[in-house]
């Protein structure tokens, strides 16, 4: 009975621990929150110990073969709770002057991480499903946090109505398959489909909408409408959550619909991928170009990033699949520094979210200038940047599985995009500051984000330990 709770301990801990929180805060006063905080990064902390401990070399199924422990799961497990744990230490100051740094958020964002782990380690529609709805009801709630602000409550509505509109058409398509192969085990309804044994016409109308599910959740063009307001609209320390750990879910998620349950149907959903993919690429490259928001432009960049990751999946083998998460492991350490800069700079009353707001952040402070300058560079493909090795990655995989023109393609939007990117280096180091107000952090804030800053350099020159993991994960878990 034991071994059999060891591939869900992870999620045991942090649902308990979320529980926890949520008493506690109703206890503490406003001066001892910091006590809540400290106890939801132990339970991050532990979480990602656990997940270490309890790693198999090979896939374990429990729950009637609902939920697998597999190298894949435990290593997106890892780096969401790493990404999640960040992000908390970005958000700690900026939450704080707001009004906002109460349990709820801590809780909220406990409860988000385990919808995502859920995802990661799902075996069977009916666990995808579940931890689906988890992240999101917990992301909806998020958005809408700041309650005097108009913007998070549009940009939570919007995100709400089209979020339910994308999960009812994943449901749809799931109940398709399901009806098509009598099976919600993910293991099963590939084994049916393999065999031929499934309805043909049943299974193409189900793969349609489950395709378009996985484009919202990944914010891919045409279901990219929600991107730029949330983005824009939510306190930047959500728009931080919502734009990183996600993205890990996400990439599962593509992964155990795609490449393991509906293999089978590769040619057809590959011809869906292609036209998601150039359009997100071309899209979001060219509307971010007329942004003056980065919030906004990083949306519209998030939407071409997902463009290029479904790059990988395209070739539908492990080359590909390994170079899609090797993508998606870049952006999201990306994210992670890009927005803690923008919340670095940031203070009370201040958002720094405009463009101009970084002008001449040389002249404040040459580091954080140098920081945003790895990061853009690495968002636009400068080597030696993790995200030129990134975008390196999924291109080859395109050229190897015979989609030539599509890598022309996404060479020629990625130049695009670099236009936007390197106006935000210019603007820091080209143009006078007109905010002169010192830059103030926390220490453990400055380090961390100096530390994440420099690992894109790292990877970029050394991306071979990382992508090796990525391969390893995959193939072990029966990518092969």
């Amino acid at each position: 009975m034991t071994h059999a709770l060891l591939p869900v301990l992870p999620e045991a801990v942090l649902l308990a621990a979320a529980c926890t929180v949520l008493l506690l805060d109703l206890f503490l006063p406003p001066s001892r929150r910091h006590w809540s905080f400290w106890l939801t990064q132990a339970t991050l902390l532990a979480c990602a110990a656990i997940t270490v401990a309890t790693a198999e070399l090979q896939p374990l199924h429990a729950f009637g073969g609902l939920v697998v422990d597999d190298m894949l799961s435990d290593f997106l497990k890892l780096l969401s709770c790493v990404a999640v744990s960040t992000m908390l230490f970005y958000s700690r100051g900026y939450l704080a002057v707001r009004g906002l740094f109460r349990g709820e958020v801590l809780v909220l964002t406990m409860l988000a991480l385990l919808g995502m782990m859920v995802m990661i380690s799902a075996a069977s529609f009916l666990t995808l499903y579940l931890g689906l709805e988890l992240l999101a009801l917990c992301l909806y709630s998020m958005v809408a946090m700041h309650r005097t602000s108009n913007a998070a409550s549009e940009a939570a509505m919007k995100y709400f109505v089209l979020g339910a509109l994308a999960s009812g058409m994943l449901l749809y398509g799931m109940s398709m398959v399901y009806g098509a192969t009598g099976s919600l085990d993910i293991h099963r309804i590939a084994r049916v489909i393999h065999a031929g044994q499934g309805n043909g016409t049943v299974l193409l109308f189900g793969l349609v909408f489950v395709v378009s599910g996985i484009a919202f959740k990944l914010g891919a063009v045409p279901y990219h409408m929600w991107v730029p307001d949330v983005y824009h609209g939510a306190p930047t320390a959500v728009t931080l959550l919502i734009g990183t750990a996600p993205k890990l879910a996400a990439f599962a998620l593509t992964l155990r619909l795609l490449g393991v349950a509906l293999a089978g149907l590769e040619f057809d959903w590959q011809g869906m991928l292609i036209v998601l993919s150039l359009l997100s690429m071309v899209l979001g490259n060219v509307t971010a170009i007329a942004q003056t928001n980065i919030k906004r432009m990083l949306a519209y960049s998030t939407i071409a990033n997902m463009g290029f990751m479904l790059l990988g999946f395209l070739a539908a083998n492990l080359a590909g699949y390994s170079a899609a998460m090797f993508y998606v492991v870049a952006y999201v350490l990306t994210s992670l520094a890009s927005f803690g800069v923008v919340m670095l700079l940031a203070r009370e009353g201040f958002e720094a979210d405009r463009i101009e707001d970084f002008r001449g952040l040389n002249q404040r402070s040459p580091w954080w200038a140098f920081i945003m300058l790895l990061v853009m560079f690495s968002l636009a493909g400068v080597p030696p940047t993790l995200g030129f090795y990134a975008k390196f990655a999924v291109i080859e995989a395109a050229v190897g599985a015979g989609f030539i023109w599509l890598a022309v393609a996404a060479v020629l939007a990625s130049l695009v995009g670099a236009f936007y990117y390197l106006r935000v280096v210019k603007v820091m180091y080209f143009e006078d500051a007109v905010d002169t107000t010192p830059i103030v952090a926390r220490g453990d804030n400055r380090a961390l984000l100096s530390a994440n800053g420099l690992a894109l350099l790292l990877f970029g020159i050394l991306p071979q330990p990382l992508m090796g993991l990525c391969v390893v994960a995959l193939a072990q878990s029966g990518f092969l």
